[in-house]
């Protein structure tokens, strides 16, 4: 298996007020393409600041991280943001859909901050919503679906774009147990369609039992 994530030495500290707090320590990891890895660790372990650190959303302090080949710390503020923008999809705990967008708009979006043309966002975003099993409700605003439709419609969002890699953080915590192993089920598939690596932050053993790894952080440091 080829490798689409290496992080080696990766040291964040974060400074609140006159206190330091660090946050990660020499972290190293290695996953590979197609990957489903989970991260798990009580609050305050690193969870948050290790999934930032990979989906771009924040800059570590030491170290490095290669997404395939490239080394991030060689890249600028606007590159950081188009390797994000085409590389990485995101799902989340609060499914953080906009409340007055459709479903489709929603999932589309992804496609229309990438510039793609219109005829092939739509395209994407209809086979993406048939495959999570959501074609009848393009039109529906998010407050007007269930939780399990909304994760459905993050995951959607997330995979549109097929990007190598998506981050994932507690992405069935409020979801019951039926919806969730639905969820899992449709993360894996659409995973092994596409090739897409899966990191998630989960405390849900539902969703760990199902990964190829479960890793524990503690205090900053993988153990």
């Amino acid at each position: 298996m080829s490798i689409l994530l290496t992080l080696v030495d990766i040291s964040k500290t974060y400074h609140l007020g006159h206190n330091q707090v660090m946050a990660l320590k020499n972290v190293n990891l290695v996953v590979n393409k197609g990957e489903f890895t989970a991260l798990q660790g009580p609050s305050g372990s690193g969870k948050s600041t290790l999934l930032n650190l990979c989906g771009l959303l924040d800059r570590f302090d030491e170290g490095r991280y290669l997404i395939g080949d490239c080394d991030i710390s060689t890249l600028n503020k606007h590159q950081l943001t188009l390797m994000r923008r085409e590389q990485i999809g995101f799902v989340f705990q609060g499914f953080n859909l906009i409340p007055v967008m459709t479903v489709f708009e929603n999932v589309e979006y992804p496609l229309l901050l990438a510039g793609l043309a219109s005829r092939l966002r739509r395209e994407q975003t209809l086979a993406i919503l048939e495959h999570v099993g959501l074609i009848e409700f393009v039109k529906h605003l998010p407050d007007q679906l269930s939780g399990g439709q909304r994760q459905r419609v993050a995951i959607a969002r997330a995979l549109v774009k097929k990007p190598p890699l998506v981050i994932a953080d507690e992405p069935t915590a409020n979801l019951d147990t039926k919806t969730a192993h639905h969820v899992i089920e449709l993360m894996q598939t659409l995973g092994r369609d596409s090739g897409t690596t899966f990191l998630i932050a989960t405390h849900d053993e539902r969703m760990a039992g199902r990964c190829d790894r479960v890793l524990q952080l503690m205090d900053g440091a993988l153990l």
